[in-house]
C-alpha cells in the first residue's frame, strides 16, 4: 500500500531523529522469520535500549543522510529493519546475534559504529564489548589481583629481610 507524502516525511523524521542519539545500527533482513519470533524480538529490544524500525529502503537513506550511519546505505536492499544502540554500543549487535541463533532466516547484513562500516562477519567486535557494569568488574578484578601481587611480594621481601638478619 503506498504510503502519502506526509506519511513518508514523517518516517523520515522519525528514523532520523532516532538515528541522532544513537551509539550504534545493525541493519537486518527479516525475511521468512514468524510474527511471535518479531514481537519478542521487540521486547527484547525495549529491555535493552534498543529502538527497532522496519523502514522502506529509500525512507531509510534519506534518514540516514548527513549522519555518521550514512555509510549503511549500500546494504539497503530487499526488507530492511534497522536497530539503533541507545544504552550501549553492543546491545542491538547482541540482541541479533542471538536472535539469529534461533531464527536461521534472520539475516545481519551489516552494522555501523561510530560512522564506521562494520561487515556482518565482523558481528562480535561490537556484540562481545563488556557493558559498563562488567567493564568496571573486569577493571576492580585486575587491580584486586595487582594490590594482592603486591602485597605478597612485600611480604616476601620482609621475610627475606628477617631471614638475612638472623643470619648474620
Amino acid at each position: 500500500m503506498p504510503l502519502a507524502l506526509e506519511g513518508k516525511k514523517a518516517i523520515v523524521a522519525e528514523v532520523s531523529e532516532a538515528a541522532q542519539d544513537a551509539l550504534s545500527v545493525v541493519v537486518a533482513d527479516s525475511r521468512g522469520v514468524a510474527v511471535s519470533a518479531m514481537t519478542e524480538l521487540r521486547k527484547q529490544a525495549r529491555e535493552n535500549g534498543v529502538q527497532v524500525r522496519v523502514v522502506r529502503n529509500t525512507l531509510a537513506r534519506r534518514a540516514l543522510e548527513g549522519t555518521p550511519w550514512e555509510c549503511l546505505n549500500e546494504t539497503f536492499s530487499g526488507p530492511t529493519m534497522l536497530a539503533f544502540s541507545y544504552d550501549h554500543p553492543g546491545a542491538a549487535a547482541r540482541l541479533f546475534k542471538e536472535f539469529a541463533k534461533s531464527e536461521k532466516d534472520f539475516e545481519i547484513k551489516a552494522l555501523a559504529y561510530e560512522g564506521e562500516f562494520i561487515p556482518a562477519s565482523d558481528l562480535d567486535r561490537l556484540a562481545t564489548l563488556p557493558t559498563y557494569d562488567e567493564a568496571i568488574a573486569k577493571l576492580l578484578s585486575v587491580m584486586k589481583e595487582a594490590s594482592a601481587g603486591k602485597l605478597a611480594r612485600t611480604l616476601a621481601a620482609l621475610r627475606d629481610q628477617k631471614q638475612e638478619e638472623e643470619a648474620a
